[in-house]
């Protein structure tokens, strides 16, 4: 063990308080922030780049709930797995494609199409950059070879989404006035299903992380995540700059 892991495992846990402020001022790292995002909600993107985003943001929608599957593979506890499935049947759905209950990876093909994008188009993946899939990827093996505990963790970013959905219903419908407004459904159904998420989360970390050094391990694998998310809006934006050339645009 290297002084750095030593000193850690030394150290007497924080307490619950203190644990969870650590893991919310995380925030500060979130995608939110990024440049991109940051010219998305100012309405500052071309038709071609909110496009760009929406066919690759599908990608990591469709494997969220392929890492949730992830998680309960690994789960030997019954109650949690009973838990956490509700993941799956938000994001897959539990209806018809046409009725509420269509599921989250509905709703997003709703906003592809509500910004000019073809259900085909956004199933065959064609639009998806290097960059976004290995990131996404990156996120899927981890939860497949982590502890189904550590897995969980790396979904508390959701701590952060709110804000980011709440944003987008805030200034879409005024700086992207184009994009039919029943797309935007998604956003507003994920604000609730994330804090309720956030609660059992937030809970699986308080009782597994009894010492330092796993309320560390914690704040890495949050900081993980922040950086498969980040790292997808790098690609993103490097895939389509500005001045794109109109035969490249989606």
């Amino acid at each position: 063990m290297n002084a750095v892991l030593e000193r850690v495992a030394n150290e007497a846990s924080w307490s619950a308080p203190e644990f969870e402020s650590r893991l919310r001022a995380k925030e500060s790292g979130y995608h939110i922030h990024h440049p991109f995002n940051q010219r998305l909600n100012r309405g500052e993107l071309q038709p071609f780049q909110v496009r760009g985003w929406v066919a690759n943001r599908f990608y990591y929608q469709v494997c969220i709930p392929i890492k949730d599957a992830a998680i309960l593979s690994n789960c030997p506890d019954r109650d949690a797995r009973r838990h956490w499935i509700q993941r799956v049947l938000d994001h897959d759905g539990h209806g018809d494609y046409l009725d509420a209950a269509a599921g989250g990876i509905e709703a997003w093909v709703r906003l592809g199409e509500a910004v000019g994008l073809t259900r085909d188009m956004l199933w065959s993946q064609k639009l998806v950059v290097p960059g976004v899939r290995f990131a996404v990827q990156a996120y899927v093996n981890f939860a497949r070879q982590a502890s189904w505990q550590e897995a969980a963790i790396s979904s508390l970013t959701e701590m952060f989404a709110p804000k980011i959905h709440a944003d987008r219903l805030s200034t879409w419908p005024t700086c992207y006035p184009w994009i039919e407004a029943e797309g935007l459904a998604y956003f507003r159904s994920r604000i609730p299903l994330a804090a309720r998420d956030v609660q059992h989360g937030l809970q699986i970390a308080r009782d597994w992380c009894c010492t330092r050094e796993r309320q560390q391990r914690a704040l890495d694998i949050v900081q993980f995540k922040l950086d498969v998310l980040w790292s997808m809006l790098d690609a993103i934006e490097r895939a389509y700059p500005d001045d794109l050339a109109p035969e490249q645009r989606p």
